[in-house]
């Protein structure tokens, strides 16, 4: 690890002012502290955001619900209103990680967590565009079986590894930033981006902005959905592919559906067709099965990694019927 100068943040204020180009903020220290030891991320001076007031879950006008930006993944997940209302999003955190991190991880940090992608994570490796712009893609002629075949490039292959996100996705979620010039609020599909030509950055944060709070807006799919994960190990592995489902059912025909995929893009992947073919379809199988085959429309499997074509499908339906309360 580096040499670097700390300070503590008592106000967001302070944060933000202190903040630089080589500057990280530090909360739970899950992420950012391990890639520091890697000298993965070397930052010359890290800001610790732990003390200041953003650990609480609110709730919003109208039924929706703020989420503080170091609420602890194990208290989001276990809330009650959250437990309630966004089954989705505690079913996925408690599928990420070891108890003993989900109580240190929040959730801006869970945003921001870094691509767990084996040419990215080891400094050994001088090809990586997300380390070294303008270096090469190791990933693109290597071991590439963990990684994108939705919204890749040619500068980056790699997939985005948190969980939490991939329910943000389908629960239409907003981030909260602050920075210099203000407060704003991000629409989550805005919120990451994709590699293109510039993989080393993951999201449209502008430099010195602290994300605050997400924000749920209310919805129907409390009642009806489901959070699938499938990897190589029962437990404490990223996903190879992952499914957030939701439906809201009516008389027995689905009025609307959300369906997003993680473990398949550099950002969680929002199956827009699949929930286009679901609305106005029954409840059943066929139409869980037709909608699971658009998931991955555009897929450009790389040499290792084409399996996960068939395989993230295959979840789609699953995660579908599990939401549908088809066995």
């Amino acid at each position: 690890m580096d040499a670097f100068r700390y300070t503590r943040a008592e106000r967001i204020e302070d944060a933000i002012a202190a903040s630089g180009p080589a500057t990280r903020f530090l909360a739970g220290g899950t992420n950012l502290v391990d890639l520091m030891k890697s000298r993965i991320e070397r930052p010359e001076h890290v800001i610790d955001i732990s003390r200041l007031p953003l650990g609480t879950i609110e709730e919003l006008p109208g039924g929706g619900l703020r989420i503080g930006a170091l609420v602890p993944n194990s208290d989001c997940a276990n809330h009650a209103l959250v437990r309630k209302r966004y089954p989705l999003l505690s079913q996925a955190l408690l599928s990420g990680a070891s108890p003993q991190l989900r109580n240190m991880a929040s959730v801006g940090g869970n945003l921001l967590q870094r691509t767990r992608c084996y040419y990215f994570m080891d400094d050994a490796f001088d090809a990586c565009n997300k380390r070294r712009p303008g270096s090469g893609c190791a990933a693109l002629e290597g071991r590439n079986r963990i990684h994108a075949i939705l919204g890749a490039s040619e500068s980056c292959i790699a997939t985005h590894p948190s969980d939490m996100s991939v329910a943000l996705a389908a629960l239409d979620a907003v981030v909260v930033a602050q920075g210099r010039s203000g407060t704003r609020r991000i629409a989550f599909a805005d919120f990451y981006r994709l590699p293109g030509d510039t993989p080393s950055r993951d999201t449209n944060l502008e430099p010195g902005e602290l994300i605050t709070a997400v924000e749920l807006p209310r919805n129907a799919f409390a009642e009806r959905s489901h959070y699938l994960k499938v990897r190589d190990r029962a437990s404490y592995a990223f996903a190879l592919v992952s499914v957030a489902a939701a439906l809201d059912v009516q008389d027995g025909v689905i009025r609307g559906a959300r369906v997003a995929l993680g473990g398949v893009a550099h950002k969680p992947w929002r199956a827009l067709e699949s929930e286009r073919l679901l609305i106005g379809a029954p409840v059943e199988p066929r139409a869980f099965d037709v909608a699971a085959l658009a998931c991955v429309a555009g897929a450009k499997p790389r040499r290792d990694n084409a399996f996960k074509v068939e395989l993230a499908q295959r979840a789609v339906a699953r995660a579908l019927r599990s939401a549908g309360g088809i066995a």
